[in-house]
């Protein structure tokens, strides 16, 4: 069987297994705390970071990208990079912009104070940083916007097709919203394109995902919210 080693809120562990659904293969999850890096784990990826996938005969992936990209060419039936090398410039372009500047601007340090921190033994560890939330919460209004303009634009975000870049903000998206940290009701463009996206099968386990000592916001799981 496949295996994905992963955290349940890691938008990265989320972009591969949404790119698994899409492609309607099986596989099962391995449950890796982040913060935690294990002998086993790091025998896996010395770089103690997850997402892993290991595929059906051994062979062992690393990084959120090179796993959507190898599965592309692995399972190529269910295109999601695009045909021409301009859409898939364009599907790049914006995996980047999701996996780099949303993650370091909003996703990871909101990931961080609200539910790493809650696990890290330090000391010195007094809980979250309210001014790195609200920083963190402003910036997530500026891609918010991003992706407005996206939407106002386009069918889906990198064109006329469902792809990758669609599946790598949606993992962003998601974790936000787990945590009850977007307000919908401002961003209704955005809003539009999230409920498309939730629609979607390949979206249907995630919506059941929990946290232990976090349960996700009420909205959370509902399609029309």
């Amino acid at each position: 069987m496949r295996t994905v080693y992963q955290h349940t809120l890691c938008p990265f562990s989320r972009k591969v297994r949404l790119t698994l659904h899409e492609k309607k293969l099986d596989f099962t999850m391995v449950n890796q705390n982040f913060w935690d890096k294990t002998p086993e784990f790091l025998d896996l990826n010395p770089a103690g970071q997850v997402p892993v996938f290991v595929d059906l005969n051994g062979t062992v992936i690393c990084d959120s990208q090179a796993i959507c990209e190898y599965l592309e060419e692995a399972y190529p039936e269910k295109n999601l990079i695009g045909d021409s090398i301009v859409v898939k410039a364009e599907v790049r372009r914006l995996v980047a912009w999701f996996d780099l500047k949303a993650a370091g601007e909003f996703t990871l340090p909101l990931l961080f104070e609200k539910v790493v921190k809650r696990n890290l033994k330090i000391q010195g560890n007094t809980g979250p940083c309210s001014q790195r939330i609200r920083q963190s919460k402003a910036m997530l209004l500026k891609h918010l916007e991003y992706i407005a303009w996206l939407c106002d634009r386009r069918n889906w975000l990198a064109g006329d097709n469902f792809s990758l870049a669609d599946i790598t903000a949606a993992a962003h998206i998601s974790v936000i919203d787990y945590m009850g940290d977007i307000p919908w009701a401002q961003h209704e463009l955005v809003k539009n394109w999230y409920v498309r996206v939730k629609s979607r099968p390949s979206f249907r386990t995630l919506l059941q995902d929990k946290v232990p000592g976090l349960s996700p916001w009420e909205t959370y799981p509902l399609l029309d919210f």
